[in-house]
């Protein structure tokens, strides 16, 4: 068995080539930029998080009061709908009234 030690840099699984086939290099370690792109990026997301999160009770009142203008305006509009029947219907009867007493006249 032969047993001896190489001295190309890599690791085990992926021993470090000068192949092409990205399939046989070994991995890439992220460079100083890298890291502190990621780093601020992850801080930009903590800070949107946190906007956020305090935005949503203001994001959750706003949506509330939408939905009471709804409700609102839609219990305006069923009053409205109501009042129209009423009159409606009192005007039937006034008409209703009308053609009797001019039947009564008529038969005088």
């Amino acid at each position: 068995m032969n047993t001896r030690k190489s001295k190309a840099p890599g690791t085990i699984d992926r021993p470090l080539t000068h192949h092409p086939d990205p399939k046989n290099q070994a991995p890439m370690t992220p460079s100083l930029s890298d890291l502190t792109a990621r780093t601020s990026d992850a801080y930009a997301s903590r800070q949107n998080r946190n906007l956020e999160m305090q935005l949503m009770p203001e994001a959750l009142a706003r949506a509330q009061m939408q939905q009471r203008l709804r409700e609102a305006e839609h219990e305006r509009r069923s009053q409205r709908l109501l009042r129209a029947r009423r009159l409606q219907r009192r005007a039937e009867r006034a008409t209703q009234r009308a053609r009797r007493a001019l039947a009564m006249a008529v038969m005088q």
